[in-house]
């Protein structure tokens, strides 16, 4: 089994913060900040640990601000590259341990600013600034935007991919930017220029942005996918097609027909499923047969949805990847497909009647029952 995510930031990391520290500040209470930091540390998620310690750590640090950027600039580990090595964690700070001391310097760097600003320049090449700089996109959001702007062509990647993943509106386990949220327009033009850096890392960063925005505004990202993929490269386009992931399983027409998925000139002549009656941990079985009605070969992405009985008898659709082909002129294609229905941790299955629907290019082309037997 995967280690939980929440034990990243564990004993070990703690103790070992606190032994830079010291070293960056030898008055530091090591030890007390040890045992407040750890105390009933087992019972908490990651970004809750990440908390504890970011108070442990305002609780043993002086109270001048200034005074705390200095040591924790001096405990942070040698900048070496442009990757985070955390092997490197014995000569300073660095990886998961950056977590807490970003969001310290977020909330109580607030009336700092160019001094906070360096700071998570310099804590970002270690790891990642995205949580704590929200905190000033929301106090001060043109200001910081201003910043950012000019980290475009820092040449570490990650200053540049801070960019974007701390613009996030819809960061997971940061807090949302809700004027994002409600109009992206002030980081569009970061994306933009972010669209064909050099490095993936950047460019990945980059989609998650736009998946976040594609959530409340598709047509806004349907058309920046469609301008974006003018003369694209395979680079760019990995990165539109990855920004609109969350659009293209909702079947949002816009957004295919500027990937190239156009309204499908098909007959589909059967669709078959072998095994009406399911037992809960196997599997339905089902096939479809699709002809071209097209003088032209045809880009289709097929999906189905089962409709999930649930307890009170209604339905409740998840939508599943399939097959994306090219379909020549008056060809014929018959698939098959085997979807396991058994245990997962994020289901819970009822028996009864289930639906299987099938999808071509964001259009249904055909929906039927199954008995789901438990």
């Amino acid at each position: 089994m995967a280690e939980p995510f929440k034990n990243m930031l564990n004993k070990n990391v703690i103790t070992n913060i606190a032994k830079h520290l010291s070293k960056a500040w030898p008055a530091f209470d090591s030890k007390g900040f040890i045992v407040m930091a750890t105390d009933d540390l087992d019972s908490l998620e990651l970004k809750q640990r990440s908390m504890r310690i970011t108070e442990s750590l305002n609780h043993y640090f002086p109270d001048d601000f200034q005074d705390t950027a200095n040591i924790i600039l001096k405990s942070l580990a040698p900048e070496e590259g442009y990757e985070i090595n955390v092997n490197k964690s014995d000569q300073g700070i660095i990886g998961w341990a950056i977590m807490p001391l970003v969001d310290y310097v977020g909330i109580y760097g607030l009336e700092h600013f160019d001094l906070s600003m360096t700071l998570f320049k310099e804590l970002t090449k270690r790891s990642s600034s995205e949580f704590g700089i929200r905190y000033f996109l929301n106090q001060d959001q043109q200001r910081t935007l201003v910043t950012l702007e000019t980290w475009l062509n820092d040449p570490n990647q990650h200053v540049r991919r801070l960019i974007s993943e701390g613009t996030r509106p819809r960061l997971p386990w940061g807090m949302r930017l809700q004027n994002f949220v409600k109009d992206p327009a002030p980081i569009l033009a970061l994306l933009d220029r972010l669209k064909d850096d050099s490095e993936e890392y950047v460019r990945r960063s980059v989609a998650n942005n736009l998946n976040d925005i594609a959530k409340d505004h598709p047509e806004l990202v349907a058309n920046i996918a469609e301008s974006w993929l003018k003369d694209a490269d395979k680079n760019r386009q990995k990165l539109v097609r990855h920004a609109c992931r969350t659009l293209i399983k909702q079947g949002h027409q816009q957004t295919l027909q500027a990937l190239g998925y156009k309204t499908p000139k098909i007959t589909m002549s059967s669709l078959s499923i072998l095994t009406p009656r399911v037992k809960f941990g196997s599997a339905l079985q089902f096939a479809i047969t699709v002809t071209s009605e097209s003088q032209k070969s045809q880009q289709l992405m097929i999906d189905y949805a089962i409709h999930h009985c649930k307890a009170n008898g209604k339905t409740s659709a998840k939508i599943f990847k399939w097959k994306d082909i090219n379909l020549d002129s008056s060809k014929t294609i018959h698939a098959n497909k085997n979807h396991a229905i058994k245990k997962i941790t994020t289901r819970t299955y009822y028996a009864g009647t289930h639906q299987l629907e099938i999808f071509i290019n964001g259009i249904s082309f055909g929906i039927k029952n199954f008995e789901l037997i438990m």
